[in-house]
């Protein structure tokens, strides 16, 4: 896993999974702060290393009418101030080439989403910045398929890249997660399950993404008993009041049985 070149993270030396974890979107620093600072004290507790994660812009939205952010400045402050206070690296998403500058001024890991990865000006441009660059594999795109978005950051001269599998389209309204991709995508590079995206069931007819968050511990165990390096979650105290992505987020009071679950048996194959 390259999580040495990461500044701020924590706990390498524990053996567990890292986390990717924090709000679909920057509502707001109340919201931010307070969800980070319960993370940030189940990472302690757990000594499972932590990224704190929101978007500071939602470009791909099903309607025109749906929410995409309180400002980018804005967004992106909130997400410094939050590595800042809490000591803890940032990861946000980008949708456009002159995002990934504005971005890395500010965070530690540009994501591209699922939908963009083959974009390859905005692969560039983020690996251009030098930062970490984590690549969401696409609904619709093998792992195999994927080497070849990874090979476009080193082929930019920046070999810092993950890739984040977030599940396959299962028809038009639902997606199913392959674990057979998760050792064919870590043989070239570090790789991410994204839970919570996993779960999503996209395209219903009032054009508001729906979810299955009772799934959430189903997936993530079954991650992480092969052997997945990292974990994505989003998470919010009032999911059903989140402005982006409600429906499969993680209630952020459950966390805490989750992560000790995952840990106890992440410790378990460890010890096997």
């Amino acid at each position: 896993m390259q999580l040495n070149n990461i500044p701020k993270l924590k706990y390498l030396d524990s053996k567990q999974f890292f986390l990717i974890a924090g709000p679909c979107a920057i509502e707001g620093e109340t919201m931010a702060l307070k969800i980070a600072e319960h993370i940030c004290s189940l990472s302690e507790k757990f000594k499972i290393p932590y990224i704190f994660k929101g978007s500071f812009k939602k470009a791909n939205r099903s309607r025109i009418d749906s929410f995409t952010g309180i400002g980018d400045e804005k967004a992106l402050k909130i997400l410094q101030k939050v590595s800042d206070y809490f000591d803890i690296p940032t990861l946000t998403d980008i949708h456009q080439v002159r995002d990934a500058s504005m971005a890395a001024s500010y965070v530690d890991v540009l994501q591209i989403p699922a939908f963009l990865v083959r974009q390859t000006d905005l692969i560039v441009a983020a690996a251009n910045t030098g930062k970490i660059i984590n690549l969401k594999k696409g609904q619709f795109m093998s792992p195999e398929s994927m080497e070849n978005a990874v090979k476009k950051v080193k082929d930019s001269g920046n070999d810092k890249v993950w890739v984040t599998d977030r599940g396959t389209m299962f028809g038009y309204q639902d997606m199913v997660v392959d674990f057979r991709g998760i050792p064919t995508m870590r043989k070239f590079a570090t790789t991410v399950l994204d839970v919570t995206h996993s779960l999503q069931q996209p395209n219903q007819v009032n054009g508001i993404t729906g979810g299955r968050p009772e799934m959430i511990e189903t997936i993530a165990r079954a991650g992480v008993v092969n052997n997945i390096d990292g974990l994505f979650i989003e998470t919010h105290f009032e999911p059903e009041k989140a402005k982006s992505d409600g429906a499969n987020m993680l209630r952020l009071d459950q966390l805490d049985k989750l992560l000790k679950n995952l840990a106890a048996i992440r410790k378990t194959i460890n010890d096997f």
